[in-house]
């Protein structure tokens, strides 16, 4: 069985304000994924302090990278919240 680094999906954003240069910047911000309930998942882009540690069984927090085995990877892709065979990098 493979292990996989995931990193979350991301969305590009600039920063606010008037300024018409501040409309070339954009930063990539992570969107987090919830599981719940079990084998369904949701793309939050800022979750509450209750989906994050309540309600969902899975978290995978906007920006960060975990570790996942081949059949969380399955699920993650087929879950329809933007995740691809992109967001996989192979560990073993």
């Amino acid at each position: 069985m493979a292990t996989w680094t995931f990193r979350t999906p991301t969305v590009d954003e600039g920063p606010a304000g008037l300024d018409p240069l501040f409309h070339r910047l954009k930063l990539a911000r992570g969107i987090t994924i919830l599981e719940g309930p079990p084998g369904t998942y949701r793309a939050v882009r800022f979750p509450t302090q209750d989906e994050q540690f309540a309600s969902a069984p899975a978290l995978y927090m906007g920006g960060h990278e975990y570790v996942v085995d081949d059949a969380t990877k399955a699920a993650l892709i087929a879950g329809g919240v933007g995740v691809t065979t992109g967001n996989f990098t192979l560990i073993s």
